[in-house]
């Protein structure tokens, strides 16, 4: 008899300090049949669907909502996903055996900061899962809570870029169908610590995360009971009581020495703690050294990374801090990206060809920096849609390999000098993970001189083989490295760097 499994995923990061409140229309909804669709694009849940598809499970998909990082979610985000969860779970014609599921783990609604235990709580009140195995995927940057602890293997992400979103996904359903198929009952155990790191210092690729992946593999290999460990980075713009670096393992020996290896791990976290606490300088300071690496013989653009307006991190992608600096600096060919619905619909009255008085940015939120304005002569006017370049990009993990910016416009500032400021201004903001972002809209950005990217770590992937030099750099924006800046209220405490 193939294996029932209940597919449900809930993805959403949420940056509580921001004004707004992400409603159930800023979600992407899919029901039922619709969720087996995803299959092959790269994203996590149709990474869960290849494996399903490979050992046979008869999935019961539910429903599955996503929306890009932003404010904190409303009540009703959560209603609505229930709701249909639960008339599938109860509806069903046979017992589930098992029940998978696609999280993100750092979701926030207005009444309930901690969306995902509590969504594990309510599954284990159901008469059809109270005692199934449920497993799933979790990105790196969740907030975990110890209602993890109610699992069987949830597993997360190890790269930050997420290059490996699908994979992790795919682990985790193997070990669900190793559950199903076999006579073992793994047990999570967890392992919260006193630290928050801001998203710049959460790169896999750099300590500390680095050295904590690498020890958690090595557990993983001298404990053959130990299936899996997991090392959350944490996201530190929602103010709960989980939020920041945790640990967690799923085994099917002893939870002492499972509990025992996670100390080992938090231990060096805070032993360390002061290499995740990366704070870029402030992009006046190295503008110098920025403008030095454009000159003659640069070889592939500098970036300007500005991780304060992160739209991955659940920023507008409209702050203006570096574009304003660069429009100043008369440097030519510099490549930015702003988030900007209603200059795109000025540029569309207008037409290509056509010249149109922008006021660039600046609008979204009070820490958006105010609107920069210049005539902008139009190059460009596209739907905005584009398929994913690389099928491993970050992105993939957030929206699968189609992507919607909405109506877009590239413009140049018509005050600079012949190639000076372009700007891509899009409807829907859009994380800078893959370079057919760029490509797509007629921007080779190979050939630019400067690219401004609004992102923390997960461009690197894409952007960094370009590069011919990186800076990141401190400008105005809600996703600021700098976490003394944010009112928390729900963290535990002491935490640092809150409390030196």
């Amino acid at each position: 008899m193939p294996r029932r499994v209940l597919l449900a995923g809930l993805f959403h990061e949420t940056h509580t300090f921001l004004d707004e409140i992400t409603s159930t229309d800023d979600f992407a909804w899919l029901h039922g049949q619709e969720l087996l669709q995803a299959e092959g694009d790269g994203s996590p849940l149709g990474g869960a669907l290849e494996v399903a598809r490979e050992v046979g499970w008869d999935v019961v998909p539910a429903v599955d909502a996503r929306a890009t990082p932003s404010g904190t979610a409303a009540d009703s985000v959560l209603t609505k996903f229930w709701e249909n969860l639960e008339v599938v779970a109860r509806a069903a014609s046979a017992p589930f055996d098992g029940v998978y599921l696609v999280l993100h783990g750092a979701m926030v609604t207005e009444s309930c900061r901690d969306v995902e235990g509590e969504l594990v709580r309510r599954l284990r009140g159901l008469p059809s899962v109270g005692k199934i195995p449920i497993c799933g995927v979790l990105d790196l940057h969740g907030n975990i809570s110890r209602e993890v602890e109610s699992t069987q293997g949830l597993i997360a992400y190890r790269e930050n870029p997420h290059t490996d979103a699908a994979d992790a996904a795919r682990r985790g359903a193997r070990l669900l169908e190793r559950v199903l198929v076999g006579d073992e009952r793994p047990r999570t155990v967890f392992q919260a610590t006193p630290i928050i790191w801001p998203p710049t210092g959460t790169g896999t690729a750099d300590d500390p995360m680095r050295s904590l992946e690498a020890m958690a593999r090595s557990i993983e290999v001298s404990y053959e009971e130990i299936l899996a460990v997991n090392v959350f980075g944490g996201f530190a713009y929602a103010d709960t009581p989980a939020t920041g670096v945790s640990l967690s393992a799923v085994t099917v020996g002893s939870e002492t020495v499972a509990r025992d290896a996670l100390r080992t791990l938090s231990e060096w976290a805070i032993d360390h703690r002061e290499l995740g606490n990366v704070v870029p300088p402030e992009l006046e300071d190295v503008l110098a050294d920025i403008l030095a690496s454009v000159g003659p013989g640069a070889e592939g653009p500098t970036l300007i990374v500005e991780p304060a307006d992160n739209i991955g991190g659940g920023a507008p992608g409209d702050c203006t801090g570096a574009v304003r600096v660069l429009k100043a600096s008369g440097v030519p060919n510099v490549v930015a990206v702003v988030n900007d619905p209603s200059a795109v619909l000025k540029c569309q009255h207008v037409g290509v060809g056509g010249t149109a008085r922008l006021g660039v940015g600046g609008k979204a939120s009070r820490f958006s920096g105010g609107q920069v304005a210049f005539d902008g002569d139009v190059l460009a006017l596209s739907d905005g849609r584009f398929e994913l370049e690389d099928l491993q990009s970050h992105l993939a993990s957030l929206a699968g390999k189609r992507i919607d910016m909405g109506p877009c416009a590239v413009v140049r500032d018509g005050s600079a000098r012949e190639g000076g400021l372009r700007v891509l201004l899009t409807t829907n903001k859009t994380p800078p993970f893959d370079l057919g972002q760029l490509r797509s809209q007629g921007i080779e950005p190979e050939a630019a001189r400067i690219i401004v990217v609004k992102a923390a770590v997960a461009h690197r992937r894409a952007y960094d083989p370009i590069a011919g030099a990186s800076f990141t750099v401190e400008t105005t924006g809600p996703c600021t490295s700098r976490l003394d800046r944010f009112p928390y209220r729900h963290v535990r405490r002491p935490v640092y760097p809150l409390d030196v």
